[in-house]
């Protein structure tokens, strides 16, 4: 049995980053940014109107004018007029091109309006005010995204004001979600006293959407001839297998020793924490990934979270983010010599990042997890747990 530590590791190195590809803009949210993404003109392009009012040449006014005759209107989307006069203004609309000649924008709320005239009736104006002027924000050929950035709302953004239609990033691992066990029966069953309904499938999926994977689902019973036909299927098929169950030291637990047989180097079966003792992580000679969870849910849940997760982004070629962290609300205690991952419910106590135990009642209370942010690791070989050491956090959201 190895360390939280040593398994981490393990993981890491066995996580090389994948060959990128394009996809379309519309299918990038989620994905690992492969290319160096640059600004294809100025930020903004132009002098813009950031405010609904008149455009003005500020030396005019400084000069003691407040009456201005207007001489138009300027719509967003339309091409830039000029100032025909100093003494005359323009309505602009905010998001408009500035006219050529003005450069100070006064709001609607600072000026009177009668016919064509505008009185500016406040002597609190400024040079500029309300243009966001031409390139402040970045300048054509200025990098504005950079490989490894996971894409968001507001990359998407970025991707979308540059032209990027065709994006390159990491393809998503094609993945095969496996639940074994006879007690298990589908969702939409009636289940006997003696048998559960399918959830960590359903919740190892959702785990991996962010990521824009879509993975498959399969259950097998505990029958080794099934489980050794469909994982020699789906080892040359998927780059990635999670299986839920079938990996502990029951006697139908078959998982590990059909990866064996099937060519699976396994690299660790068994860490020394708590939930999710019997993880165990695999490769096979054709490529796959594998990680056998146990099958008690918030096992299978934690070791996703802590495990495959990471996996996923070192493979991606997600650059490195630092581990956030949080106090305890409340000392915690723990006799195994063991790493826990203790559920926690998180609140933001001015600044502070404060954990609330949730520990639950095992490994099977799945309906614990709903109550919760992430777990917090409390390292082996400790046994107490006080509230003034900061803790490493797993969010799960």
């Amino acid at each position: 049995m190895i360390s939280v530590k040593e398994a981490t590791q393990i993981v890491e190195d066995c996580a090389p980053v994948v060959k990128p590809h394009f996809v379309n803009l519309e299918q990038a949210g989620g994905c690992v940014l492969r290319e160096t993404i640059r600004a294809d003109r100025d930020f903004p392009p132009f002098n813009r109107v950031s405010m609904d009012g008149i455009a003005i040449r500020f030396a005019s006014y400084a000069e003691g004018r407040t009456d201005f005759l207007i001489r138009g209107q300027v719509a967003a989307g339309a091409p830039p007029p000029a100032l025909p006069h100093p003494a005359v203004c323009m309505e602009v609309a905010t998001g408009a091109v500035l006219p050529e000649g003005a450069d100070t924008v006064i709001p609607y709320e600072d000026v009177e309006i009668t016919g064509e005239r505008a009185i500016v009736y406040t002597a609190n104006i400024r040079f500029q005010q309300n243009v966001h002027q031409q390139g402040v924000d970045h300048r054509v050929s200025d990098i504005l995204l950079s490989p490894g950035q996971r894409i968001g709302a507001a990359e998407m953004a970025i991707l979308a004001t540059t032209g990027k239609t065709r994006v390159l990033v990491s393809p998503a691992p094609r993945t095969a979600i496996i639940a074994t066990g006879d007690e298990l029966v589908n969702i939409d069953s009636a289940p006997l006293p003696w048998q559960i309904r399918q959830s960590n499938p359903m919740a190892l999926q959702t785990l991996l959407a962010p990521w824009h994977i879509k993975s498959e689902i399969f259950h097998c019973k505990d029958d080794v001839k099934s489980i050794e036909c469909l994982v020699g299927k789906l080892l040359s098929e998927y780059d990635l297998l999670l299986f839920s169950g079938g990996v502990s030291a029951g006697k139908k637990d078959y998982v590990p020793e059909i990866l064996a047989v099937s060519g699976a180097q396994i690299h660790f079966h068994k860490v020394a924490q708590r939930p999710g003792k019997p993880l165990l992580f695999a490769q096979h000679k054709a490529g796959a990934a594998v990680f056998a969870l146990p099958g008690n849910p918030v096992s299978a849940f934690l070791c996703a979270c802590r495990y495959v997760i990471p996996w996923i982004g070192q493979r991606s070629g997600l650059s490195a983010t630092p581990a956030e962290w949080a106090f305890l609300a409340a000392p915690q205690s723990f006799k195994p010599d063991l790493t826990w991952f203790l559920p926690v419910s998180l609140e933001n106590d001015r600044g502070v990042l404060r954990a609330h135990a949730f520990a639950g009642h095992g490994s099977g209370d799945l309906a614990n997890l709903h109550r919760t942010n992430g777990f917090l690791e409390l390292p082996q070989g400790q046994h107490t747990f006080g509230v003034s050491e900061p803790f490493r956090l797993i969010r799960h959201r």
